[in-house]
Parts: structure tokens; sequence; C-alpha cells
């Protein structure tokens, strides 16, 4: 239960259907690690992880006292630093682009919680959270689908979960749209029917995350100097402001050059790439990938499923070729491959081709 509509209501949904409920806040923030930004950050839109929290707890607090269920707070802040904020900035500061969420989910959310609680004796079967999409069992195998709410979606960021860790999980929010989880939450008489959604990562931006500026040169694809840089890691592929550069047309970030310490720029249409490698390859829909598929993949949450065969390359590497080429294809973001409304899995893009 993070404190907000979403997981207050499907717990609501399973108290109501007669499950044995508890609700499991994760506490991630250390105020120590983070430069505070309390005057830039409304209480109405806090981060997953910052400024905030505390507030978030006795929301979820609040939310469990009028269900009538027991609410126990388990302390991840040091699991949390080693699988996610880590990670966050070593990608960055490499040049890649991470999404923290599909670190989080399999190592955070769905592992040292429930293993964590455990650990403290709580004793339950099953674990719930409040992400919109679906869950069918075909024989031994849960399959993870698509929410019914094509524009809240979000399989995605539950991709790369076990087989084991689908088993154990429900999501009650699946087959419902985000107006009628609203009305649900109004319904139920929760306290935070009316409470706003996160809308960052991080509380403030994701570059309070970073680490010192270290300044470089921004250059055409011929490596002419237009600009200097503050950073590599506060630059992502396809990244159009920001970014100094004096021309006639709009310019892009079209690659990341970390041996040279540079961001190189171009126009649109040198950002569009029709094929690349992913690697850290988790399978749900399927076994394993034995031979070419066509899929419909995503190389961002918000980014349209385009058609592509997938192809295994070695061990733990896979070859997408795209029908038609994709703009920002970003290393270090995920790509999750899809059979219909089916997620059969996903991996870490390493590099993205021509």
């Amino acid at each position: 239960m993070s404190g907000g509509v979403d997981s207050s209501v499907a717990a609501a949904i399973l108290k109501r259907d007669g499950y044995d409920v508890i609700g499991l806040t994760m506490k991630v923030y250390d105020s120590s690690k983070l430069k505070s930004q309390k005057s830039k950050v409304r209480a109405a839109h806090h981060g997953c992880y910052g400024e905030g929290e505390d507030e978030d707890i006795e929301d979820a607090r609040r939310v469990a006292w009028a269900l009538g269920i027991p609410h126990y707070v388990i302390d991840l802040t040091a699991e949390y630093q080693a699988e996610v904020l880590d990670y966050f900035r070593r990608e960055y500061e490499a040049g890649r682009t991470p999404n923290p969420c599909l670190r989080c989910n399999p190592r955070v959310k769905f592992g040292e919680l429930v293993a964590k609680a455990r650990k403290a004796g709580l004793s339950f079967d099953l674990f719930a959270t409040g992400h919109y999409a679906r869950l069918q069992w075909n024989g031994d195998r849960k399959l993870l689908m698509k929410g019914r709410d094509a524009g809240k979606d979000q399989s995605y960021f539950l991709a790369f979960l076990t087989t084991e860790q689908l088993r154990q999980t429900l999501l009650p929010l699946g087959e419902k749209t985000k107006a009628e989880v609203r009305r649900l939450a109004a319904d139920f008489g929760l306290p935070v029917a009316a409470k706003a959604e996160s809308q960052d990562f991080a509380a403030g931006g994701y570059e309070s995350l970073l680490g010192p500026e270290s300044p470089g040169p921004v250059l055409d694809q011929a490596g002419n100097v237009l600009a200097e840089h503050r950073g590599i890691a506060r630059y992502t592929i396809g990244q159009r402001k920001g970014l100094g550069v004096a021309s006639g047309s709009s310019m892009y970030v079209v690659d990341i050059d970390p041996a040279r310490n540079a961001v190189i720029v171009g126009g649109r249409e040198e950002t569009f790439r029709d094929s690349l490698t992913a690697t850290g390859l988790n399978w749900t829909g399927i076994e394993s990938l034995d031979a070419p598929m066509s899929v419909t993949a995503k190389v961002r949450y918000r980014h349209p499923e385009a058609r592509a065969e997938v192809r295994p390359f070695d061990e733990d590497r896979v070859y997408v070729k795209f029908d038609e080429p994709q703009p920002a294809i970003t290393p270090g973001q995920g790509v999750v491959f899809y059979d219909g409304d089916v997620v059969l899995g996903g991996g870490t893009i390493e590099r993205a081709g021509e």
C-alpha cells in the first residue's frame, strides 16, 4: 500500500471479496541520501522516492484503519539504495537511461518486501498490488496480460517479474479503468479518494539523485563542437530541450559517448533506428526463445507498440528487427515483447542498430 488511490482500492476490493487482507508499505526514502527540495515539492505530487514519504505512509495507515485491516511498514531503505538508486546512478553515468520501476518491481517490491515481511513473521499466501494489468492461468503458467484500460496499462512495468512471482500475485485492478477506480475509492469512502497520483520517480526530479556535474562537449555527427553539456547523466536519447545548441532547426540527442564524455546531436530523423540488441532477458509468456518470433515491442513505457521480429542471438541476448524504424531507441531502457495482450517477456536495451 503506497498511500495512493490504486493500491488502496485494490486492498478494498480484496477485503470486500472475502480475502483476509493485511497492508504492507515500503519505506525506501533516506533523507540523508537526497538533498532536500521541500520548497519545490507539493505534497499533492509526491514521487515514488523522496520528500513526502512520511505523508504517504500515514495515508496508507488511514486507509488500513478505514478498511479494518492491519498495516505494517517494512524498512527497505538499504535494499532500495543497493538495488535501485546505486544502479540508477551507475547507468546514467555510463551514458544509459535506466527505468527504475523495471528494476524495483522484481527485486524490491515483489522481492525484498515479500521476503522481509515473511521474515518478520507475517504470514500470507498471495501478494497484491494496484497495477493496471491482468493475470490469467494457462496450464501451470500464469500469464501477464495488458490491463483493460489501454491508457493506463502497466504490464510493461511488470515484465521482469519471475514466473514464480507471478504465480503468487493478484492484480485486482486489471479489468478496471482509472475512472472506475476513482469511483470505487469514493464508494468505499477511502480517505485518499481525491488524492493526486505520484508524478515522478524522485520528488524534485531525477537529477537530485545524480553526482556532481561533469561538463563535456556537445558534438554534431561530424565531430564539431556546438556547445558544452552539464554531464552525460543529464541527457537521454531523443532529448530536444536543454541542449544549449544554437541552430536554425530543432536538434535532438542521437547518441551519448561515455568514452569522450560527449553528447552527440542531430536532426529528428537521425534518432530513428530499425533494430536493437537486448540482454538481461526475462521470459514469462513462453519458456524460452528458440527461434525467430513475430511480436509487437515497446521500447519505452509511453512508446507505441511496433511490429518486429525478435531473434535469439546467444544465451542471454536477442536481436530485434522492426518493420519500421523507431525513434529514440535508448540503451538502458526496457524492451517488452507482446503477443496480442500477452506479455512474452522483456530485456534491457544494449544498443540500437542502424
